[in-house]
């Protein structure tokens, strides 16, 4: 099932001519608006009547986040503000919010790829939405409501509200299908069953998560608790939140809409491009934002491509769930850690809760690494010889996955913060 069919099956030598016409428009747009890029192309030597192929988008400067941030508010903008219809912001959780702008074209453009996404989640006209990201500012609420709207869906913009209502209104509108972030979704998964209702008396069918990195094993725990098909999307307020990338029925990797989105992958250190396949940090440059386009913009998220035929019929490349951010990789004693590893084995472990922190701290100039987990309530009442036993194998299981020993305290259900928005998994006291 496709929104816009010819678009998403495109054959690839067409949509690389495409990307290059695109490409083009996108530096002499930037170049003549935007005093930054202009500025930072006079000091590489481009010359934005040069470009000739998709490989010289290398020679291009890299956008960072940071530089978004010296540019506020308003410095990035491509077009007066009389021609901006909308402001948003980053959600800011990593430091000051990225102010960002559109046009009504760039609003119509996001509508569509957003619907695309929902369309390949299985969300159609006859579904009823429950939008639980919240509203304002941040951009993920709204893309979101834009695109079920475009595709004919009735939306409930619930946002963030306590997660009782959240699953009194999923149970008296009969909402079909649930967008949030996937904690969030497993927080709502565990309140249905606190309030002792049969998740089968529900009539959801879907899930379209997004907004933090997310395992496979914390997708069969949300399909097995919800009783839902659950996708993954991609978006991010600097580029277009959300819109960028989906999954399709065969949940094999994220189709990116290729013909809005330029994308690389490149070492995070040295900044040079990897083979298909290498898992390093994605860069994106806009193709037809007008109000607020970037060129080679570095996202800090992790991942890798490919570009094998996928079955649903799509061209698309696809990216591989992000496993982590750059700034979110944690370096303990020399070895990298994401917490979604850690989460894929605690997944595994019969007797954990899905709810946990990893907490960092140095004792005696040794870096040392503790996870905290919630437990099943039998946990506490075993013998001391059990519970030892239990903690031992969640040490035994987080060595043979992360190549470094650590510690695990096991602490009471309901113990860690649960929030609507985007989990802190976490807490860094070395720096303190």
């Amino acid at each position: 099932m496709y929104w816009e069919g010819e678009k998403e099956c495109i054959h690839r030598e067409a949509l690389k001519q495409l990307q290059l016409e695109r490409l083009q428009a996108t530096v002499l747009r930037v170049y003549m608006n935007v005093p930054f890029y202009r500025k930072k192309f006079g000091e590489s030597g481009i010359d934005p009547d040069a470009f000739r192929s998709l490989e010289d988008l290398r020679k291009l400067p890299f956008t960072t986040k940071e530089d978004l941030r010296v540019s506020y508010p308003y410095g990035m903008f491509a077009v007066p503000l009389r021609e901006v219809v909308r402001v948003q912001t980053s959600s800011g959780t990593t430091g000051m919010p990225t102010v960002v702008g559109y046009t009504r074209n760039d609003i119509k453009n996001w509508s569509n790829l957003a619907a695309r996404i929902l369309v390949a989640g299985g969300v159609t006209q006859n579904d009823i939405v429950q939008i639980a990201f919240d509203y304002g500012l941040f951009t993920g609420a709204l893309g979101l409501h834009y695109g079920a709207e475009r595709v004919g869906a009735s939306v409930i913009p619930i946002s963030s509200v306590n997660t009782k209502r959240q699953v009194k209104i999923m149970q008296d509108f009969k909402t079909t299908a649930l967008m949030c972030t996937p904690s969030y979704a497993l927080a709502i998964a565990n309140t249905i069953v606190e309030m002792g209702l049969n998740v089968n008396s529900l009539s959801l069918k879907y899930g379209l998560f997004g907004a933090e990195p997310w395992s496979e094993a914390m997708r069969h725990e949300l399909q097995g608790k919800l009783k839902i098909v659950a996708t993954d999307n991609y978006g991010l307020s600097e580029v277009m939140s959300p819109g960028v990338a989906g999954e399709c029925p065969e949940r094999n990797g994220l189709h990116i809409n290729e013909d809005h989105f330029l994308v690389e992958v490149v070492d995070p250190e040295t900044l040079q491009p990897l083979p298909e396949g290498e898992t390093g940090e994605m860069v994106i440059t806009t193709l037809t934002k007008e109000a607020f386009p970037v060129v080679r913009f570095r996202t800090r998220d992790l991942t890798s491509l490919r570009t094998e035929p996928c079955p649903c019929g799509r061209t698309f490349v696809r990216m591989n769930k992000v496993m982590g951010r750059t700034d979110d990789m944690i370096k303990i004693r020399g070895i990298t850690v994401f917490p979604s590893q850690i989460e894929s084995v605690l997944f595994e472990i019969e007797g954990t809760e899905p709810h946990y922190q990893i907490i960092l701290d140095r004792k005696a100039a040794v870096d040392e690494l503790t996870v905290l987990v919630e437990v099943s309530e039998s946990i506490f009442f075993d013998q001391v010889r059990k519970q030892k036993d239990f903690i031992e194998r969640i040490k035994s299981r987080l060595a043979a996955e992360l190549g470094i020993l650590v510690e695990v305290k096991p602490v009471e259900k309901q113990t860690l913060e649960r929030v609507e928005g985007k989990a802190k998994r976490v807490i860094d006291k070395r720096a303190l």
